[in-house]
């Protein structure tokens, strides 16, 4: 039977390890702090928003918002990046993206201090994730999928790990984090060939590639554990992954549910950032 690694218990755990973290901080006078950033009403960064407010206060992380109409200038936008860089009461920050056109999204990633950077989008970040070594933060999707397999105890090292897909804010940074902890770790994307096949192979097959429901029973094989990433919406209109979750049934040792999965440990994978970001800023 095919086990479903839900994200609620990952993220009732994560929260209770925050609450006591953010409870010895304030005794030292140190309340870890975000900055929530939005240009614009687009009603997908107004749901991320809310969701993520929520996560950063059950686990005990204050929330500042910074919200601006979409005329905003690149200059004033940057001068409220520059201000959150300077402001020691905020450990980090969430910018919501894409930004407009007008805004050079570059431009505001090297703004923006590695320091407070819990969101994964600056180059030292990446830098961090690709030499190992504590620069930065990890993009959140990416260790939402390592927070997930470990809550659930499903072995890494030593396993064949097949990523789908090649981006800076999952595939990559995923494949790293796998390999860091003993995976060996192949990266695919849609134009590779024999896609089938090597997916077939993988003892944990991660799925990014925002195609609603490719990844079906000719990719998998029996016994495997399935992180499904995609967040794409079917013919009826009905969210789901890209994974089939019908084909994995019986035949997956454990996949994630889409929604309900990883989507859901993200956010609190930010709060578990903004936490730290405020230890490490402490010890400077």
């Amino acid at each position: 039977m095919t086990e479903i690694l839900k994200g609620k218990p990952v993220i009732d755990k994560l929260n209770v390890r925050l609450k006591c973290e953010c409870e010895e901080l304030k005794k030292s006078g140190l309340y870890p702090t975000i900055a929530i950033v939005r240009v614009g009403e687009n009603a997908d960064d107004i749901t991320y928003e809310r969701s993520a407010e929520k996560c950063c206060c059950e686990a005990g992380v204050r929330v500042r918002k910074f919200t601006f109409g979409e005329s905003i200038s690149q200059d004033e936008f940057l001068s409220c990046i520059q201000r959150i860089n300077n402001d020691k009461d905020i450990h980090g920050a969430l910018i919501l993206r894409p930004l407009p056109q007008h805004i050079d999204d570059r431009t505001v990633c090297r703004t923006l201090s590695p320091d407070k950077d819990i969101d994964g989008i600056t180059e030292y970040s990446m830098a961090g994730v690709y030499s190992d070594k504590p620069v930065g933060f990890a993009p959140c999707t990416a260790e939402a999928c390592i927070d997930m397999l470990e809550h659930y105890g499903i072995e890494i090292a030593g396993k064949r790990a097949v990523v789908v897909g090649r981006s800076f804010v999952v595939g990559k940074p995923a494949a790293m984090m796998l390999l860091k902890r003993n995976a060996t770790v192949t990266i695919c994307h849609t134009k590779t060939k024999n896609l089938a096949q090597i997916c077939r192979s993988a003892d944990i097959l991660v799925v990014a590639i925002g195609h609603a429901k490719m990844i079906t029973s000719e990719y998998l094989s029996e016994g495997q554990t399935i992180i499904d990433i995609g967040i794409n919406v079917d013919e009826n209109g009905k969210i789901c992954g890209d994974v089939d979750s019908k084909s994995a049934e019986g035949l997956a040792h454990a996949i994630t549910p889409v929604p309900g999965g990883i989507g859901r440990i993200t956010t609190a994978v930010l709060a578990k950032h903004a936490v730290e970001a405020c230890r490490r800023l402490s010890c400077k």
